[in-house]
């Protein structure tokens, strides 16, 4: 076990002129579809929110099962077991060519590391414990896509977000047990903590059952976090949604309300169990707002203290035959209010069947209807919020998508 931890060390601090075997790999995915929406916000008037039903071709990134993205990726062999690798992922809108993630040209992933028997450390954007560990338990991931995540997709499980300048050890997956570790710096001058983020996580799989948890810390996380990608704000402004305009609809009414806090702590912990072609997850997270009223961000409403977010989820997916999956799903959420103010529910219901043409191309159809309650963080009556789409006027929304994949 020492030699070759000292080999990824040293290969780390000194590089050296090396002749090796190399590879790059080009691939992506590109996913889009129809959507039937019978409420979507177009505005807010000093009469309340207007909207109405919507018909729309919509990227796999914004409802879809997955995001289009095209990348790069590569190993070089450097003897002695060790490895040096890279990953460049570009997203993209399909209908329209734009670029995903903010304008940025590789916002997905990019990154650089080596790897040996022990693991593999990596610099650059990439995601984070929460993603690795708790995500794969959740029904989004899985089968369901954007549509089925939690609200907002507010403990971004469904990998919303990335770290940017990012130090991430993931260890070698030891008799089904792996474990992770991420960092980064913040990089303010005579501020450490000033936008630190770290976290870690664990997962572990026998084949029958399976666990995973992750966890991640976010100072400033206005700036820090939701903040990340090229299109986002200074302090000064909201970078976690919007409250909204005479010409425009609002935008993560779940939390947009809580872009003061001076730190965000996301917790989640997963199990599944797989017996033959049925598999039975269970999840739970929290997400906590905290430090309300910093100068992190805007606080148009004057919060103070906390803000803490409950999830549950229970999701299935059973393998009909081996072209055609089915997946149902029922998440709830709870919002306990900010400093004594407000507090809102959520319960979200989700099907869908995926019907597999071949290997690399599948069409699919999801069915997603959410029902909120309460007041939400924008201090109005709760909205009911599908990941991915624009907001509801009422505390009622449904979406129905057909879409196709395909995979090169």
């Amino acid at each position: 076990m020492k030699k070759p931890f000292l080999s990824l060390v040293v290969l780390i601090g000194m590089p050296g002129v090396v002749h090796a075997q190399s590879n790059v790999t080009l691939y992506g995915i590109i996913d889009s579809g129809l959507n039937y929406t019978n409420n979507v916000q177009t505005a807010r008037t000093a009469t309340g929110l207007t909207g109405g039903r919507q018909i729309a071709m919509i990227e796999g990134g914004s409802a879809g099962l997955q995001g289009s993205r095209w990348g790069l990726k590569g190993t070089e062999d450097l003897g002695g077991g060790v490895k040096a690798l890279f990953l460049l992922e570009s997203g993209f809108y399909s209908n329209n060519g734009v670029l995903n993630q903010g304008g940025a040209m590789f916002g997905r992933q990019a990154y650089v590391g080596l790897s040996n028997a022990i693991g593999t450390v990596t610099l650059g954007r990439q995601y984070d414990p929460v993603v690795d560990m708790y995500g794969p338990f959740l029904a989004a991931p899985q089968w369901g896509g954007y549509m089925t995540s939690h609200p907002g997709d507010l403990d971004n499980a469904l990998n919303s977000r990335r770290i940017n300048n990012s130090i991430k050890f993931r260890s070698a997956n030891y008799h089904g047990l792996t474990v992770e570790a991420m960092m980064n710096l913040g990089g303010t001058a005579g501020s450490f903590s000033n936008n630190w983020i770290w976290g870690a996580g664990a997962g572990y799989s026998n084949g029958l059952f399976s666990i995973g948890a992750g966890y991640l810390n976010i100072r400033n996380p206005n700036t820090s976090f939701f903040g990340a990608n090229p299109n986002a704000g200074p302090a000064t402004s909201n970078n976690l949604g919007s409250f909204g305009s005479a010409t425009s609809p609002q935008s993560n009414p779940v939390f947009a309300g809580y872009a003061s806090a001076n730190r965000l702590e996301i917790a989640g912990v997963g199990a599944g169990v797989t017996l033959g072609s049925l598999n039975v997850n269970l999840a739970y997270s929290n997400t906590r707002f905290e430090n309300l009223g910093s100068s992190s961000g805007p606080n148009t409403l004057h919060y103070k203290g906390a803000a803490a977010f409950n999830n549950a989820e229970i999701n299935a997916k059973y393998q009909i035959t081996p072209s055609l999956l089915a997946g149902v799903a029922f998440d709830y959420t709870r919002n306990g209010g900010a400093g004594g103010k407000g507090g809102a529910n959520y319960n979200l219901f989700s099907a869908g069947l995926d019907y597999f043409l071949s290997k690399r191309t599948d069409v699919y159809t999801v069915a997603v209807y959410e029902k909120a309650s309460g007041t939400d963080s924008l201090g109005q009556g709760a909205v009911a919020q599908i990941t991915g789409l624009t907001p509801s006027t009422t505390d009622k929304q449904v979406s129905w998508r057909v879409g196709i994949r395909h995979k090169f």
